[in-house]
């Protein structure tokens, strides 16, 4: 018979502790783990990165207190199969959602179920984006009410009410910088008079106000990601939490978002965890993949790293920053409001796109058609007043192969696909792009997904808005291949 003691005893250890009603227990010997993730910011949108015109004062205290990479490359310059790649460490075409919009099966592994399934409380706030297979491995997830505008309000929030004797991982989603941007907090803190755009873009003033108005968006992304690290501190956790400060893709401007280039691929990298690399400033230069993330931050937490996993654990370049990592970079561009086939390598020293779609002119995605900065470079391609690189995205037809040096040419936008002095540089990378894709299982099919809206602005649908062609993935079925490809 159970007497009134043991129901006591019995409730209080069904009920977990959290942080906001008792003071934390001992804590986890574990590392806990933050992702907080920007969407559609390129590398150099960072104070950190060199850009002086943004302010971005929290990310680059994480900066120059923890681990910066300058050579971090994602898989995709598109939301959701960037983001489905991030978290099961595969490739776009590996996971069933290549495309826009697309959800991976079921079967699908993310690494937060695998850290739930070994202890950890996981927790998501903020844009989602990808599917039902990866709300599986989160205990909460918050991506309906009371995100606020930028997908941001909810994040302290997860943190008080975490269970106090559990190591946790959150992910931490901004809908901060997409576009349609609106009127808030930080609206005027970036003055479009005092603002010199890329030089790929227009220099007129709705350029300017354009940039402003993406640059306030990026100052309260900013905001909240140092509400997070003080709310840590308070928590007495900072030290023992590993926090990674990244994007999903390249900014919503033409040349960037959706582009397989280092605009579109090359995202800001930080890695701040004061126990692990030490509190002081680091840099690492090496090459570095997004599929990497999931089996680094498992080996981290001590648990075995899933079969599916492609990429492989960077845990070295904690320590020793300067050790060379990856040798080869793979990225893809599929299905992105227009009908697109692109797949890229890249080295230390070049960059090579394969396009077999190479009929269609580069004018970036649906919204970037859309706004004031393409309305700008238009303006002056009707009059003849573009330079040859703000020419770029309206080339039709585009070369099949183009191929870029990196050093000598970091913006890639002089293409030495028909040097004969790089002729053997090409025939290698050609090879290992070709190689890549075959032990990947990806295809191109003929019968891709169309253009959805009509290269203007206005989202104007076309007849086969809400149709899909055959997926990358099918004939190969390669969402039940894990091989990795060369490193």
């Amino acid at each position: 018979m159970i007497n009134r003691e043991s129901m006591l005893l019995l409730t209080l250890v069904a009920v977990p502790v959290f942080l906001r009603s008792s003071s934390p227990l001992k804590k986890p010997d574990k590392p806990n783990f933050i992702v907080i993730i920007a969407d559609d910011v390129s590398l150099d949108d960072f104070g950190c990165y060199g850009n002086s015109q943004v302010k971005t004062p929290n990310i680059d205290r994480l900066a120059a207190s923890g681990l910066k990479f300058n050579n971090f490359f994602l898989t995709a310059s598109s939301s959701s199969p960037s983001r489905n790649s991030i978290i099961t460490g595969r490739y776009p075409h590996n996971t069933g959602g290549a495309e826009l919009h697309m959800e991976p099966p079921e079967y699908m592994v993310s690494f937060p179920e695998v850290l739930k399934k070994n202890g950890y409380y996981t927790a998501q706030a903020g844009k989602f984006h990808m599917g039902n297979y990866a709300r599986r491995g989160f205990d909460i997830v918050n991506d309906k009410q009371g995100n606020g505008d930028g997908g941001e309000e909810l994040w302290v929030r997860c943190l008080e009410e975490r269970p106090a004797d559990k190591p946790f991982f959150f992910w931490f989603a901004a809908h901060d910088a997409h576009r349609v941007w609106g009127t808030n907090t930080f609206s005027g803190t970036h003055n479009p008079s005092s603002l010199t755009p890329p030089a790929y873009l227009a220099q007129g003033e709705r350029t300017k106000t354009d940039l402003a108005a993406y640059y306030d968006e990026i100052a309260r992304f900013d905001h909240y990601v140092g509400l997070v690290y003080k709310e840590l501190v308070r928590q007495k956790v900072a030290d023992n939490t590993v926090i990674i400060v990244m994007a999903d893709n390249g900014r919503p401007f033409p040349h960037s978002k959706t582009r397989v280039n280092d605009r579109g691929l090359r995202s800001p990298f930080i890695v701040y965890w004061p126990s692990g690399i030490g509190i002081k400033p680091k840099v690492s230069n090496s090459l570095v993949s997004s599929i990497d993330i999931a089996p680094t931050l498992i080996s981290l937490a001590s648990i075995s790293v899933p079969e599916s996993f492609q990429g492989v654990s960077f845990t070295e370049l904690l320590k020793n920053p300067g050790k060379k990592f990856r040798n080869y970079i793979f990225a893809e561009h599929n299905w992105h409001d227009y009908e697109a086939h692109e797949r890229m390598v890249r080295t230390k020293d070049f960059l090579y796109i394969l396009n077999s779609r190479p009929q269609f002119p580069q004018l970036g995605p649906a919204d970037a058609i859309g706004s004031l900065s393409f309305s700008d470079l238009d303006s002056l391609r009707k009059i003849g007043g573009l330079t040859l690189n703000q020419a770029d995205i309206f080339n039709s037809p585009r070369p099949a192969e183009e191929m870029y040096d990196c050093i000598s040419d970091p913006e890639q936008f002089s293409s030495i696909a028909g040097s004969h002095d790089h002729k053997g540089d090409l025939e290698k990378l050609r090879e290992v792009l070709k190689e890549w894709m075959e032990v990947t299982g990806d295809n191109i099919p003929e019968n891709l997904t169309k253009d959805w809206y009509l290269k203007e602005a206005g989202y104007i649908k076309t007849e086969y808005i809400n149709l899909r062609g055959e997926q990358v993935d099918k004939k190969f079925n390669a969402t039940r291949i894990n091989s990795k490809g060369r490193f």
